[in-house]
C-alpha cells in the first residue's frame, strides 16, 4: 500500500510543477447584438448583449457553446459560432494613447477612450503591443492600458 501512496503523491507533485499545457485563448464577438447566457442553452437566462469586436477569454467549450470571461471578470456562455478568431483588445484605462513607435516619447498617432477596441496586429514587445484601429490607423499601445492578452 505504501508504494501506491508514494506513486500517487509523486504524480500529484509532478502535475502541479508542470507548466500549463494551454495558453490563454482570446477571441472576439462576430456581430453586434450577440447574447450571452447563464448556461449553455438558448433557454437559459440571458445575461447581456455584446457588440461586434467585443473581446472575451474562452475558458472552456461544451459542444456548440463556449464559456467565456470578459474584462470585468463576468463569466457567461456564448454560441461558439458567434466567436471570431480576430484578436481584439479592450481599452481598460481612461484612454489608450497609441504612439507611432513602441516608446513613450514617440509621437502620438491617436487615442482611444475607455471601452474602445483595438485589433492586435503583432505579439507584445516588452510593455508595448502593435495595434490597429478599425479606421486603419495603427501604432503601439501600452499593455497596461489594454485587456485581452
Amino acid at each position: 500500500m505504501y508504494p501506491q501512496r508514494l506513486a500517487l503523491l509523486l504524480g500529484v507533485l509532478a502535475a502541479m510543477s508542470a507548466p500549463q499545457a494551454g495558453a490563454l485563448e482570446f477571441r472576439s464577438v462576430k456581430t453586434t447584438g450577440t447574447l450571452l447566457y447563464e448556461a449553455p442553452a438558448v433557454s437559459a437566462q440571458k445575461l447581456f448583449v455584446v457588440s461586434r469586436y467585443y473581446p472575451v477569454e474562452v475558458l472552456s467549450t461544451d459542444g456548440d457553446w463556449a464559456r467565456v470571461r470578459d474584462a470585468t471578470g463576468s463569466i457567461a456562455w456564448i454560441r461558439r459560432a458567434a466567436l471570431s478568431p480576430q484578436r481584439m483588445l479592450l481599452v481598460v484605462a481612461d484612454r489608450a494613447v497609441v504612439r507611432a513607435a513602441a516608446d513613450a516619447s514617440a509621437p502620438v498617432a491617436f487615442t482611444v477612450p475607455k471601452n474602445g477596441v483595438l485589433e492586435l496586429t503583432r505579439a507584445p514587445t516588452g510593455a508595448w503591443v502593435a495595434v490597429r484601429h478599425r479606421d486603419g490607423s495603427s501604432g503601439f499601445a501600452r499593455l497596461s492600458d489594454l485587456w485581452g492578452l
